[in-house]
């Protein structure tokens, strides 16, 4: 049976970082990357729904080997599935793909000191079994085959359209269309401006408000440095300018959401005069309670103040032949419904985990420096931040997995595994949201303790220190599993056993 090193799931931002990471630092172990789908880039690849974007900056949202030069700050779906196939080529990367290959099952056996994986082909339906050392999943947080649609009353009555983002028709035409995008998450604030260049008009229906802020497309910091620094050096301090700068105003947030709340008011303010803000922009929440939304250049209040956009806050009673009835009594008119409502959690991408003989039961497990399962050896979760750009997390986690893999070779041990104390206990999910796609997927999702190294703080400086600059070895964490005797005499075997 063929054996890995090291075994990468998913294809997308974090599994081409996970795999750069490998061959720099531990360019001795072998490793192959299974993708579920037939295609590189994941999420950027996935969605193609018009005007997707990153709501993060491009230039903390970039790898930290390979920074992003791109003129965009918020840069568009397109350029960043180009960045990543480009990065995956650059260095064979993206020979060391399997795609149309979808983890099932992953088994780990201590006296083995490795995972049995079973993965399906998802184009011939065959199984495929392997082994691995170390098991890095990179699969993302959410389900790839269907976004989250909620029950809604006369759906089948409705004789228009009905899209979800997530699986966007290449050939939807919406030019002259009356549309009516449900939801005021990142999708649809970016959805409303970009359908509303071509649609007779488009009205983004909200049950309740979401705090949203302009940034500009391009940054202004970014543009500067560069005229003044060498390239790398201009990269490297608009990545940690911007990184600082987002994990500042969250703390501020969190400790100041009065004062938050009025900064993010009169933003608002500026942008629409004249526009209802308590019954349409004014959540019920403090900021980053929820995610905040970003539109590039204020283009969401552009088409608001327009005219050819316009915010409706109230619940659906049904859907009609002719568009949504609301609870209000008031009819919207639709040709094509969008259904913006979210996305459905999918922790390890499904995966049945099973640690000698007995099934691991995720949502009773706490977290570990934000990667590690408590208790599941050899196993890494590259999960990025939820207030700052994703892969400033993914890039800490991957250097660290393979600091742990070299470890491992130099000391002639084959197993690390994470281990609470009784004064660890779990305080609630990982994420630290209290989102709608969260607390629906509760059940699914590890714990975060109360104290470090269990706490998921959400912040990059604090993980910089624990991740990067601090030492392996802590109470918490545990090396054992060292190769056998039997192995040890023969140098070609432990070479391959570690």
């Amino acid at each position: 049976m063929e054996h890995l090193d090291v075994l990468i799931v998913g294809a997308g931002l974090s599994g081409i970082g996970a795999a750069h990471h490998l061959q720099d630092q531990s360019p001795w172990a072998e490793y192959a990357i299974f993708e579920a789908r037939d295609s590189i880039g994941g999420t950027w690849d996935l969605f193609r729904y018009p005007g997707i974007r990153s709501d993060s900056d491009m230039h903390t949202m970039g790898y930290s080997f390979r920074p992003w030069t791109g003129g965009q700050s918020l840069a568009d779906g397109e350029s960043i599935l180009q960045y990543i196939k480009d990065t995956a080529a650059e260095t064979g990367i993206d020979r060391r793909i399997r795609f149309n290959h979808r983890i099932l099952r992953a088994e780990w056996s201590t006296p083995d000191a490795r995972w049995h994986v079973t993965a399906e082909r998802t184009d011939t339906g065959e199984e495929v079994e392997l082994t691995c050392g170390v098991y890095l999943s990179c699969s993302g947080y959410y389900r790839y085959d269907h976004g989250y649609e909620p029950h809604f009353e006369g759906r089948e009555d409705f004789q228009g359209t009905i899209v979800h983002p997530q699986h966007w028709p290449e050939d939807l035409d919406y030019e002259g269309k009356r549309v009516v995008i449900i939801g005021s998450g990142a999708t649809a604030v970016t959805l409303v401006p970009s359908m509303a260049t071509k649609a007779a008009h488009v009205t983004m229906l909200q049950r309740s408000p979401t705090y949203i802020a302009s940034l500009p497309g391009h940054n202004p910091l970014a543009r500067g440095l560069r005229k003044v620094l060498p390239e790398a050096a201009a990269a490297t301090c608009t990545r940690w300018a911007m990184a600082l700068g987002a994990q500042g105003m969250y703390s501020f947030s969190k400790r100041r959401p009065a004062a938050m709340k009025r900064m993010l008011r009169k933003g608002l303010e500026r942008e629409m005069p004249g526009v209802d803000l308590d019954t349409h922009f004014t959540p019920r929440y403090d900021p980053w309670d929820e995610r905040l939304c970003f539109v590039r250049d204020g283009d969401l209040f552009e088409v608001i103040r327009n005219g050819s956009a316009s915010v409706v806050t109230d619940q659906i009673e049904r859907f009609t032949p002719t568009g949504i009835r609301l609870a209000s009594g008031q009819d919207l008119d639709a040709d094509i419904i969008v259904t913006a409502t979210g996305l459905e959690l999918l922790f390890l991408g499904g995966v049945e985990l099973v640690v000698d003989d007995e099934k691991v039961d995720v949502s009773q497990r706490l977290v570990y420096k934000g990667m590690l399962l408590d208790g599941v050896p050899n196993l890494a979760v590259v999960f990025g931040y939820t207030n700052n750009s994703w892969t400033l997390r993914a890039d800490l986690i991957s250097g660290y997995v393979a600091r742990l893999l070299n470890h491992l070779r130099s000391t002639g041990l084959r197993q690390f595994t994470a281990r609470r104390d009784e004064r660890d206990s779990g305080a609630g999910t990982f994420l630290g949201l209290t989102s709608g796609y969260v607390l629906r997927a509760v059940d699914q999702l590890p714990l975060q303790g109360t104290r470090f190294p269990w706490r998921v703080d959400q912040k990059y400086t604090k993980d910089y220190r624990a991740l990067k600059r601090s030492g392996l070895e802590d109470d918490n964490m545990e090396f054992s599993n060292p190769v056998p005797p039997a192995i040890a005499d023969r140098s070609d075997l432990v070479e391959a056993a570690t």
